[in-house]
């Protein structure tokens, strides 16, 4: 068969344990984003066609439950998520249905590029959580960043998130993902929060490139950059957290103050009352903290005179 359709389930903090599922073929895709984990895309389309056959997917699908319930292993979500734009996928919407008697909850994550096509949101509808892409509101910057298929057009894209916003009745997430120089300065990122706060998610996501990108001159904002965005953000009454690999337990304290520290501010900032109320709860002093900066492990950043504690993150 080659090409592993079926995988996990593998930890993610947005979808706990989940079984990935690649419905089309890697690298398939609208986009040829410029911080892709994958690589350039080496098939740019715009049209959605049928790729693989679902009932062979859901047959693949079934063996990793069976296995999963074997080894004790819990599952989540199952989660379309393939090497490219799940979108693309004629099949998408019959995929989903053929998947929810399992009794597992259904995601999808997509870049937006389709959901101009009624088809496709009433596709992705079906799924209990999706994650659009907003990467910028700047036609311009969006051409540098994502590099689009010719025929994707920026303001139908735009549309077609709010359409899909105001249809859908599931848990909606968002993602932008934060390069430097490129989508990072302050009125860029305060037109992607207000345009965010408009279609009101459950949680807005802010990524940066953390694994080798198709270009080798990606690189993550400072972090004080990102501190900054995450505060934007917030500005807006939106619940945010940072996407940028790490797992943790977020404001638990586990008995390792440390790994806690590290853990939470890698999903976001701590303002300094918060780390003064969380070491109160674990008997401990600011001393650690004191260490951790001496160690170039978290940073300060200040945003409105107010001093947030970050880990460290490039």
């Amino acid at each position: 068969m080659g090409k592993i359709r079926v995988f996990g389930p593998v930890p993610s903090r947005r979808l706990g344990k989940s079984v990935g599922i690649n419905n089309i073929p890697p690298k398939i895709c609208t986009y040829s984003c410029v911080y892709c984990q994958l690589g350039r895309s080496s098939k740019m389309v715009a049209d959605r066609q049928e790729y693989y056959e679902p009932n062979d997917l859901l047959i693949e699908v079934k063996e990793k439950i069976t296995n999963s319930k074997i080894n004790n292993e819990p599952i989540d979500y199952l989660a379309i998520v393939p090497d490219g734009e799940p979108t693309l996928d004629k099949n998408l919407g019959e995929l989903i249905d053929l998947l929810k008697p399992f009794g597992f909850k259904v995601a999808v994550i997509t870049n937006s590029t389709l959901l101009k096509i009624s088809g496709v949101r009433q596709d992705i509808s079906k799924a209990d959580w999706v994650s659009v892409k907003i990467d910028t509101l700047d036609e311009k910057i969006w051409r540098k960043i994502d590099r689009p298929h010719k025929n994707i057009a920026f303001d139908s894209m735009l549309n077609g998130i709010r359409a899909f916003s105001r249809e859908y009745n599931g848990q909606l997430v968002t993602e932008t993902m934060l390069v430097k120089d490129l989508n990072d300065d302050i009125e860029n990122i305060k037109k992607v929060a207000e345009f965010v706060g408009e279609i009101k998610p459950s949680v807005a996501y802010l990524s940066i490139p953390i694994r080798p990108p198709a270009e080798k001159w990606v690189e993550a904002p400072e972090e004080q950059k990102i501190n900054r965005a995450y505060q934007i953000f917030r500005d807006q009454s939106l619940t945010t957290e940072y996407l940028i690999g790490y797992e943790g337990n977020e404001f638990a304290y586990t008995g390792n103050i440390e790994e806690d520290i590290l853990s939470i501010t890698s999903v976001h900032p701590m303002r300094e009352d918060a780390v003064e109320e969380y070491l109160k709860k674990a008997n401990s002093n600011f001393s650690i903290i004191e260490q951790m900066l001496k160690e170039n492990k978290i940073i300060v950043s200040v945003y409105n005179d107010e001093r947030f504690y970050l880990r460290k993150l490039i």
